[in-house]
């Protein structure tokens, strides 16, 4: 028998946008970290500098430990607030202005985890971006690097990675315990992964834009995996899965961004062949982003707060925007501005239909008070608390809130871009210490997010209150 290690987490939706197709020529990568059923990760973020990298890393949950390259740089992480189950940090972006977004939970078969079983001491989510982000110049580089991890070390689940810097994204799916393969997100596409395998075309004699492990094809041959007529690969048919589950769990989150953002394609929610990458109709901001990763198939029989259907088609499929996000991270490589502004981490805590996106420049040495110091205990101090407490109390009373919610992130969300613009001006002006208008920038925004937010705390309580189950009055 096979030992078993617990997965945490089984949840998540990321969009890849290339720099062709994003509205200023960003590479963007974005992904809603979920908690599985029934549990719940307060998140913080931080920076973590070369000192604070550990030389050996050694992971709470597998146990595996690494001794890591020298020379670490330092980079932005949304980790765990309790470290019971280890660090999980998440997504970031580092000196070199590369970017990791670690993980996206994907599916596989048994026909590949017969080939190449799991390996309970191995890697997973909770250790890729510690180990990798670092120590990489650029995304390419990013999968090499963890490549060469899942080689040696092997992995105890089945993950989506992504990785970007000003040129490229690329994403990068484990396939049982050792093998994988990684493909270049083409510049004016981008791509949905919803919690499964999603790669379709896979090449091994085009090196530019596909990756894989050492001995893939001849592993591939060995097993029988490839399942294509025509001698092609199609790597969700050979390593994926087309289950029940991917039908209401996976596939419609895909069908439903690719709806909003390539209106012309006529799908089903169910299909199994909802394409991996698109062309959207036009380029693609920062709030479409935002939006697509809040949704809850508005407009469609299958909102559960919405009016079409019934409460049957309501429930059938598994929302974007869910009680279980834990967070938010969209990581923007901007072009055509000073390498020491262009990394931007665009965060949001807790369930996105009711929260907001706040930038934060990348190139400072401590992050804002309100969205690092997040404790297990429950209080309005922290950011993320706030935002809990905001969503479970609109979620009952959505139809009254929910224009309380659409001002606050179109309020939010523009003092955001004017902060970035503002900033960045002063910087190309000319400033003698980069990193530290940034940091005051930061604090800035942070300050305005969260004094917007207590205001919105108190009048979603206020709304809730007046429309509990047991209110009375002399005139009822």
């Amino acid at each position: 028998m096979v030992a078993n290690v617990k997965k945490f987490y089984s949840s998540c939706t990321t969009i890849l946008v290339g720099k062709a197709a994003s509205y200023d020529g960003s590479t963007i990568v974005a992904r809603t970290e979920d908690s599985a059923n029934g549990q719940f990760a307060p998140k913080r973020f931080v920076v973590v500098t070369p000192e604070e990298q550990p030389k050996v890393y050694t992971s709470v949950i597998s146990g595996v430990t690494i001794t890591l390259p020298e020379n670490p740089m330092r980079y932005t992480s949304v980790p765990n607030a309790i470290l019971d189950d280890g660090l999980w940090a998440e997504a970031g972006i580092n000196d070199a202005n590369v970017a990791v977004s670690a993980t996206e939970t994907i599916t596989t078969n048994e026909r590949v985890l017969g080939a190449d079983p799991m390996v309970p001491g191995g890697i997973g989510e909770e250790d890729i971006t510690t180990i990798v982000l670092p120590y990489i110049h650029s995304a390419r580089e990013g999968v090499e690097l963890l490549g060469q991890y899942l080689e040696k070390y092997g992995t105890y689940e089945h993950n989506g990675i992504a990785f970007s810097d000003i040129d490229e994204i690329w994403w990068l799916e484990t396939i049982g315990g050792h093998h994988w393969i990684a493909k270049r997100v083409p510049d004016d596409a981008y791509v949905t992964n919803p919690n499964q395998l999603g790669i379709q075309e896979f090449r091994f004699d085009d090196p530019d834009n596909y990756m894989a492990a050492s001995d893939l094809a001849d592993w591939v041959a060995q097993y029988h995996l490839n399942l294509s007529l025509d001698g092609t690969l199609n790597a969700r048919d050979a390593f994926g899965s087309h289950t029940d589950k991917d039908h209401h769990y996976n596939t419609p989150r895909a069908w439903y961004i690719q709806k909003k953002l390539t209106p012309t394609m006529i799908q089903d929610p169910m299909s199994d062949d909802i394409p991996w990458s698109n062309k959207p109709a036009r380029k693609i901001t920062i709030e479409d982003v935002n939006d697509v990763l809040s949704s809850h198939y508005q407009d469609t029989p299958y909102d559960p707060y919405g009016k079409q259907g019934d409460e049957q088609t309501r429930k059938t499929f598994r929302p974007i925007g869910i009680n279980r996000n834990g967070h938010l991270s969209i990581l923007q490589i901007r072009p055509n501005v000073p390498a020491e502004i262009a990394g931007v981490q665009w965060l949001a805590y807790s369930s996105q239909p009711f929260n907001t996106m706040v930038p934060f420049y990348t190139n400072v040495g401590t992050t804002p008070a309100a969205f690092a110091n997040t404790t297990a205990a429950v209080t309005t101090d922290s950011f993320y608390w706030t935002n809990r407490i905001i969503a479970a109390l609109a979620s009952p009373v959505f139809d009254e809130t929910v224009a309380l919610f659409e001002d606050y992130t179109e309020s939010t969300m523009a003092a955001g871009h004017l902060l970035l613009n503002t900033t960045d001006a002063a910087v190309i002006a000319g400033v003698d210490d980069v990193q530290s208008v940034l940091a005051t920038a930061n604090q800035q925004i942070a300050d305005a997010v969260v004094a917007e937010t207590r205001q919105l705390l108190a009048d979603v309580l206020f709304t809730a209150s007046n429309l509990m189950a047991n209110h009375f009055s002399r005139n009822d």
